[in-house]
């Protein structure tokens, strides 16, 4: 670790915020495909835990679903440091493991589909349209843990990120491209984070 990173986990470790404890990484398939961008998020995974997360979400996003078997293959080798659940386009278990990898399940197909379910069971006559909250299309999500903070590297645009999911999440956006991502970037985003005062949409 060099003194500026070390300077950056001094100023984390004392910070009177607490750090987030559910973070969520979106990144794009083009990132991915770049020397070295697996062992980024493998480093990026350790700050997470190292600084605090009790849960992290990788979000790729995906233009051609061509990539995805390859790309979840990847994610499958990868030396995570907790248990990990990845999900693709046709995903529908819910991921409940301390990482959760998402590769091209778009947040509004998520979202629909958890709509769908609800119909199906008014439909079959298990659920009545007034039992219908917020709780009941969380418990059909995928993904249905709120992130704390999301992080998004090289473009202030989330895309089709968990819209269900991160309406209250504090978003940090950094130009520095996925490859070139350090842990100094990883703390400036929690430190950020731990400056703030989250007010839920109130």
């Amino acid at each position: 670790m060099g003194l500026y990173d070390a300077y950056l986990a001094v100023r984390h470790r004392l910070h009177e915020g607490d750090p987030p404890e559910h973070v969520a990484i979106v990144i794009t398939e083009r990132d991915l495909l770049a020397d070295g961008a697996f062992d980024t998020l493998t480093a990026a995974l350790g700050w997470a835990f190292q600084y605090g997360a009790e849960r992290v979400t990788v979000s790729v996003s995906v233009l051609d679903e061509a990539v995805v078997p390859s790309l979840a293959r990847e994610f499958h080798d990868l030396d995570a440091p907790r248990p990990m659940s990845i999900r693709g386009p046709d995903g529908t278990e819910s991921a409940d493991a301390p990482i959760r990898v998402n590769v091209g399940l778009g947040g509004k197909a998520e979202f629909a589909a958890a709509v769908r379910d609800l119909a199906a069971d008014v439909d079959a006559g298990e659920l009545r349209p007034e039992e219908i909250d917020e709780t009941a299309v969380t418990d059909r999500l995928v993904f249905p843990t709120e992130p704390d903070l999301v992080i998004k590297t090289g473009a202030e645009r989330l895309s089709d990120f968990a819209i269900w999911q991160s309406v209250y999440a504090e978003l940090y956006f950094t130009d520095v491209n996925w490859r070139e991502f350090r842990r100094r970037d990883y703390l400036r985003a929690v430190l950020d984070f731990q400056d703030r005062q989250r007010r839920f949409g109130r």
